[in-house]
């Protein structure tokens, strides 16, 4: 079992590597940017015995990675837009996720679609049409009944046990199918880095790369001002959004995706991703999610996003509005602004394939990753999704690897390595711990509520969060700020009032160190 040790991330740990790099100043990888993909390919990379450095001038998941849907898509939006490749890509990868990788952090999630009074033929058999293709999928990428059972229709009583609010008038029954869901986005970018980190990656988080080039770049360290002129063998672009700062040549076209984060309350209580087609549109559905501590997640959309990127990408009235407005369609009781504990909204670092005609909407360029390598050597990888992030770095690594010098005699490990706390779910049964500290922590919940028992209270009232994971958070997780625990180990900041409450905790959680 790993050791919980030996795969902290914290200040100290952060503060003797960048010694070690200040006195080394060359590794075999350098990886610019800490989210799921960069994480990703810096596993890929110490698993296969090679010297590596991430840095992120931020925090980890500090851009799109923490910004999702929260789901293990297998691939039916692409699947029925005719891209059989990616949804078969994202089908093999969710298999791979649910057994291996994280199945602490992904598990199975239902998904209903009700057939509602409005909904045209069309959008009902399209529906129908990818959920059985989804079945077709499952069985190609070898994920048993066992893990994601098969879709069915159901009748109008079933989808109400599902999603209480719908409105059972002239309701129609429905189509049920199973997906995969994470507990959480920032935490699997977490526990990813957690486990590079066990494999000798030095991950430096609050560390800016400038002057990049294939060659190496120059580390600043964010909260020192400390310069190291690092030289690689390899670097790799994982920056996403941020990729054409750091590499010349690279032409982003961001989409915006927004979400709105309402209380369970609103719902009735919902069970399953509730399905409801765009009214006038056959392939384009809004969702709400069910997601932990008692709130519901609402997405999301597909707007073009230009101009400067923001770190903090914020929702637009009028996607406020749609997401509402399409949700509303489904319901009793409609929802309002007056519901809403807040919003978040990522940006998609989709690659501008310089075709712009009218018709070429953000949601119809290909969700595909592509693997660039610019001519100073810089090799970068962008595009893609949460769920196929594993492919994604295997991809960027082999391409740097194959124009390097370096000779790797191991192959891509990634797809049976699991992460920190991940255990097959008969040992996770086995746990001794809380249910809610089982789903976040895996195997390593006991190590978490260890200790003082008073650590176990929450941080604020009315709050699930407890004192014992901020602790665990600051000294294993690497956070190093309370905007890290608020945001990104915790998901307390999705809503204004509880990161107010909580923030004197999150004070507290440093001065205790």
């Amino acid at each position: 079992m790993i050791s919980v040790g030996n795969a902290s991330l914290n200040a100290a740990r952060r503060a003797k590597e960048l010694d070690w790099l200040d006195t080394h100043r060359k590794v075999d990888v350098l990886v610019v940017g800490g989210g799921v993909t960069g994480t990703g390919v810096a596993l890929d990379a110490a698993a296969r015995g090679l010297t590596v450095a991430l840095v992120e001038k931020h925090d980890l998941a500090f851009g799109t990675s923490r910004w999702s849907s929260k789901l293990v898509h297998g691939g039916l939006r692409y699947l029925a837009s005719g891209h059989v490749g990616i949804a078969y890509e994202s089908a093999v990868e969710r298999g791979i996720l649910m057994k291996t990788t994280a199945p602490h952090l992904v598990h199975p999630v239902p998904q209903v679609a009700p057939w509602l009074p409005g909904a045209r033929f069309a959008q009902a058999a399209m529906l129908r049409s990818a959920f059985l293709g989804g079945d077709v999928l499952r069985t190609f990428a070898h994920t048993s009944d066992d893990y994601l059972p098969h879709s069915r229709r159901v009748s109008s009583a079933e989808v109400l046990r599902y999603a209480p609010t719908v409105a059972p008038n002239g309701l129609r029954g429905g189509f049920l199918t199973w997906d995969g869901q994470l507990y959480d986005d920032a935490r699997l970018v977490v526990a990813i880095a957690r486990t590079a980190a066990l494999y000798g990656a030095r991950v430096l988080t609050r560390c800016a790369a400038e002057q990049v080039t294939g060659r190496g770049a120059v580390v600043v360290d964010q909260l020192t001002g400390r310069r190291i002129d690092v030289d690689a063998r390899v670097v790799v672009n994982a920056g996403g959004i941020w990729a054409d700062q750091v590499a010349a040549g690279i032409k982003l076209r961001p989409s915006r995706g927004t979400h709105l984060v309402l209380p369970q309350s609103a719902f009735g209580g919902l069970s399953a991703v509730l399905t409801v087609p765009v009214p006038g549109q056959v392939r384009r559905v809004v969702m709400a999610i069910p997601a932990p501590d008692d709130r519901v997640y609402v997405g999301l959309t597909d707007e073009e996003a230009p101009g400067p990127v923001s770190d903090v990408p914020v929702a637009t009235d009028a996607e406020i509005d749609f997401l509402l407005g399409t949700i509303n369609t489904a319901v009793r009781e409609p929802l309002t602004r007056a519901d809403l504990l807040g919003t978040y909204a990522g940006l998609r670092p989709l690659l501008d394939t310089g075709h712009h005609r009218g018709e070429d909407k953000s949601a119809d360029i290909s969700r595909r990753h592509a693997v660039i390598t610019s001519p100073d050597g810089v090799v970068t990888i962008v595009g893609g999704k949460l769920t196929t992030y594993r492919r994604m770095a295997q991809d960027a690594l082999d391409t740097a690897l194959a124009q390097s010098s370096l000779e790797v005699r191991r192959p891509c490990l990634t797809h049976r390595i699991p992460l920190v706390g991940a255990a097959d779910r008969v040992q996770l049964a086995a746990v001794r711990a809380p249910a809610r500290f089982v789903q976040r922590y895996g195997v390593e919940a006991p190590d978490v509520i260890a200790g003082d028992p008073a650590l176990l209270a929450p941080v604020a009232p009315g709050l699930a969060t407890t004192h014992a994971e901020f602790r665990f958070a600051v000294r294993h997780e690497g956070a190093l700020t309370e905007d890290d625990l608020l945001d990104r180990r915790t998901r307390l900041g999705l809503s204004a009032a509880d990161r107010a409450m909580a923030l004197p905790a999150a004070q507290a959680a440093f001065a205790s160190v």
